[in-house]
Parts: C-alpha cells; sequence; structure tokens
C-alpha cells in the first residue's frame, strides 16, 4: 500500500511552509537565549559564589538575578509573539 506524502501543492503553499518554519526557528533560537541568559547570567553566580565561598551581598546577586530573570522573560515573550506569525 502507497501512502500519499503531503507535501505542499503549489508554491503559496511552500513559502508558507518555509515562512512557518523559519518563525519557529527563530523563536526556537530567541528562547533558547532567554535560557542561558537566566542559566549563566543569573543562577551561575548565584551558585558559583556560594561554593567558592564568595560573598557578592544579597543585594547584588538579587539585583542581578532580577535583571537576568526580567532579560530571559522579556526573550521568551518574544519568542511566543514570533510564533503568532505562523501562518
Amino acid at each position: 500500500m502507497v501512502s500519499e506524502s503531503k507535501a505542499p501543492q503549489d508554491a503559496g503553499d511552500r513559502a508558507n511552509l518555509v515562512a512557518n518554519e523559519s518563525a519557529k526557528l527563530t523563536a526556537t533560537y530567541v528562547n533558547g537565549v532567554a535560557i542561558a541568559i537566566l542559566a549563566v547570567g543569573g543562577l551561575a553566580p548565584v551558585f558559583s559564589g556560594r561554593l567558592a565561598g564568595i560573598d557578592f551581598g544579597a543585594a547584588l546577586l538579587g539585583a542581578n538575578l532580577l535583571l537576568c530573570a526580567m532579560t530571559s522573560a522579556a526573550l521568551h515573550w518574544l519568542g511566543r509573539r514570533i510564533l503568532r506569525t505562523l501562518r
């Protein structure tokens, strides 16, 4: 039994498919950057300072974590906005 593939039928369908995949790839990249900012910029200093016995000060660590969390959230929101362009 031969199954038919659901390949795009015309150039317009292909263009939509390419645009959708491009939007998904861009959103994935932006979300990955958001995760990296939170992990490396926000959480790593907290754990490395604790493990090394360095006291950066709670206010400085808290401010840094808050800034990185807000930046991460903004980038995640941007990724979600990009996904809304799917056709």
